[in-house]
């Protein structure tokens, strides 16, 4: 469905050099430099897949999504989807995305939503009998019902979501781009917003690319991720790959009498952990201890903590996806 192979992007940036001197020197003869925002980036995504496509701040992704979406032209390289070229036939293309931006609206502040939806339609040249078929199934999922009459500026910003979402339904595309759909939502509306995503995926096939820097969003959807930083792809892989390839992080949960466990326990100094390979945070009689089982096994640690402090209740369990994506960046894979 998409297929991206070599994008790369840059961009004239004008470099001015101090003071006022150097303000008159760059508006009469101006220097610039050329800043490389995506190097050389590839991925394919088959029709019906939740990618995960993140990475941090400053590292391509934007520019990415606004390339496959048709917003900048590449400078070189090819990105398709469903056999189109974004930048091309653009009034053809729109009709097979959907995009929503967490942080801008594509609805009209004053209008009822209903109406809003009904200009849509006129603008996708939508049929009637599918546009009715298509508000049912998008009521029955994202629940639209209780606010479908309401202004948009009247809507709280779960509202606004989900009916951002369907704005971006409404003409059945094929492929939908979410970039931070969860983003400043409760826990609740965040696990709605999720299992509306994961319903439509399921029934209509859509293929999704989302973004997103609350990686529970990753890895309660996604099927693959794809990271870059500093605009090159790091990791390509099902979230199962990247634990099994970064991930031996272990998570050692303990609850103890003992005041300052980290102290007692001594880990740095038994096992002679570097500062990436183990973390103790400790809450009351709470302590996490987070820890690289390359380095020393959950056997030897169990054993270990065992025998220097008295323990109420132990358990270990995997750690998150977003630790292990933490120690990537850290480590600057």
């Amino acid at each position: 469905m998409i297929k991206v192979e070599n994008l790369r992007k840059e961009f004239k940036k004008t470099v001015k050099e101090p003071g006022l001197a150097g303000s008159f020197k760059s508006l009469f003869h101006p220097k610039s430099e050329r800043v490389v925002a995506v190097n050389d980036i590839s991925f394919h995504v088959p029709k019906g897949e939740i990618l995960g496509f993140i990475g941090p701040n400053g590292a391509g992704k934007s520019t990415v999504i606004k390339m496959l979406t048709g917003i900048l032209t590449p400078t070189s390289g090819t990105c398709t989807i469903n056999g189109k070229n974004p930048t091309e036939n653009r009034k053809s293309y729109v009709k097979e995305i959907g995009v929503v931006f967490g942080q801008r609206t594509q609805l009209w502040w004053d209008l009822p939503l209903r109406e809003t939806y009904g200009v849509l339609k006129e603008m996708y040249e939508v049929p009637d009998d599918s546009y009715k078929e298509r508000m049912s199934f998008l009521n029955e999922v994202l629940e639209l019902e209780a606010f479908i009459t309401s202004p948009v500026r009247t809507l709280s910003l779960g509202q606004r979501m989900r009916a951002d979402i369907a704005a971006s339904l409404l003409h059945s595309p094929k492929v939908l781009f979410l970039d931070e759909p969860t983003i400043g939502l409760d826990v609740v509306v965040k696990d709605n917003i999720r299992k509306a995503i994961a319903q439509i995926n399921e029934r209509e096939q859509t293929t999704v690319i989302l973004t997103t820097h609350d990686l529970a969003d990753i890895e309660l959807l996604a099927d693959r991720i794809v990271m870059i930083d500093k605009g090159s792809n790091v990791f390509d892989g099902t979230i199962s790959e990247l634990k099994s390839r970064y991930g031996r992080i272990r998570e050692l949960h303990l609850e103890t009498n003992t005041k300052n466990a980290e102290k007692a326990l001594g880990y740095r100094e038994h096992f002679h952990f570097s500062d990436d390979d183990l973390k103790v945070e400790q809450e009351g009689s709470s302590v996490k201890v987070r820890f690289n089982s390359d380095t020393v096994s959950v056997s030897d640690m169990l054993a270990y903590t065992l025998k220097m402090v008295n323990v109420k209740d132990i358990s270990v369990k995997d750690a998150d996806i977003e630790e292990i994506i933490r120690r990537l960046y850290r480590q600057g894979v």
